[in-house]
């Protein structure tokens, strides 16, 4: 006969419930602490649209994480995973025997798939015709790296080793893919903390970047008017990511599936031959790894790692990146500006971080509301497309340092 009261007893004791109640002591707070955590950024994604196609999927990782007894995500085999003294040392096997769900899909970031995957689409999404036309955009794209260098001196004088260092420094390069793609390989233990702060402060630029941009140009330097740039050949077009990946490739190897993948998809596009591979990354190929790599990355905020000293650490470091970086490449405007006796108005600059497109709307809608016959986007794009290229070599080269 079945026992209903002992059935109920087991029910109760197997429920997540349970082991939230009785390991309130033990850990069990920080799960609810993340719980919230997760509603919270469920919130900013969906009310206040901040990032939501990466921000949503992030928060419902988190909150599935941190359901406890669930068994979608293991910690303890990713320690294993990264400990030299274990026998599950680099074993993905051991993860795909013993794993959950978001464990399968957090082996699509630690091998740094879903990041080229995610630039891939980005390259056939982007347009360096801009670039081409001023290629002394360049020179903006790199001054906006300041805050990548600063933060990662920032973090070793606070503390942390050089690897962690330069993965909170990468913050300010403004790029989320390549945060987790360097973070992945160098510090996997704050890929979650790294992850929300870099797609919080992209979502947050039309509040962080305008001030800055304000504080360090001049009503005057803001309302110059630039002259149209060249028309680009096709030809140029194509040859550009060919050359590029060469070059840089050679130049940092650590690099090359980075700037291979995101050249790969700009070729896609521009060829005009491939139209279907290039919708594909744009569209189905990005949707399906955008949900792969968002909930993989939120699984990675269990509790007892992401409420530290250190997260907050790394939050207050990477809004010092972006907002340097913003200063980089503003200063390297307000020289150009000069350079140039006025040609070039320093707001483009700004646009140097590598947050496509969104950067560049920035630069355009300051410029605007100084001079609202100033059409700036199409020479913002220049510095923003080359800011992607200029993240991707700061992380090709704190790899090859501490990687």
């Amino acid at each position: 006969m079945i026992d209903i009261g002992e059935v109920l007893l087991n029910l109760w004791n197997s429920s997540g419930f349970a082991a939230l109640s009785s390991g309130f002591m033990d850990g069990g707070w920080q799960n609810l602490v993340m719980i919230v955590i997760a509603c919270v950024l469920l919130y900013l994604g969906i009310v206040k649209q901040f990032e939501p196609l990466l921000m949503c999927g992030i928060a419902f990782g988190c909150l599935l994480t941190n359901l406890p007894n669930a068994g979608l995500y293991h910690d303890e085999l990713w320690q294993a995973f990264m400990n030299p003294d274990s026998p599950a040392y680099h074993s993905y096997g051991a993860i795909m025997q013993n794993g959950g769900l978001l464990d399968i899909f957090y082996i699509g970031v630690k091998t740094s798939l879903y990041p080229c995957l995610i630039f891939m689409g980005v390259g056939a999404m982007t347009d360096f015709g801009p670039l081409l036309s001023n290629p002394k955009s360049l020179l903006l794209g790199a001054a906006a790296q300041l805050g990548v260098f600063a933060a990662f001196f920032g973090a070793v004088c606070l503390g942390f080793k050089g690897p962690e260092a330069a993965s909170i420094g990468i913050i300010g390069g403004a790029d989320g893919p390549t945060a987790i793609f360097l973070t992945t390989k160098l510090a996997p233990h704050l890929l979650g903390a790294i992850a929300v702060a870099a797609y919080s402060y992209m979502a947050l630029i039309p509040l962080i970047q305008p001030p800055i941009m304000n504080l360090l140009s001049t009503p005057a330097q803001r309302r110059i008017k630039m002259v149209q740039t060249r028309k680009v050949s096709k030809a140029e077009k194509i040859i550009f990511p060919i050359l590029v990946t060469a070059f840089v490739a050679l130049l940092l190897p650590d690099t090359a599936a980075l700037i291979g993948c995101l050249m790969f998809g700009n070729l896609a596009k521009e060829t005009g031959l491939t139209d279907r591979l290039s919708d594909t990354m744009q569209n189905a190929l990005m949707n399906i790894v955008t949900i792969l790599l968002s909930t993989a990355v939120g699984a990675t905020m269990v509790g007892t790692n992401f409420l530290t000293a250190q997260t907050l650490k790394i939050v207050v470091l990477g809004v010092v990146a972006f907002g340097l970086s913003t200063a980089g490449g503003m200063l390297g405007g307000l020289v150009m500006c000069k350079l140039t006796k006025g040609k070039v108005n320093p707001l483009i600059g700004s646009a140097g971080v590598s947050a496509v497109p969104m950067a560049a709307r920035v630069s355009n809608t300051v410029g605007q509301k100084n001079n609202p016959s100033n059409f700036l986007l199409m020479h913002a794009m220049g510095p923003n497309v080359a800011g992607v290229i200029g993240s991707a070599i700061a992380a090709g080269f704190l790899l090859s340092v501490f990687g």
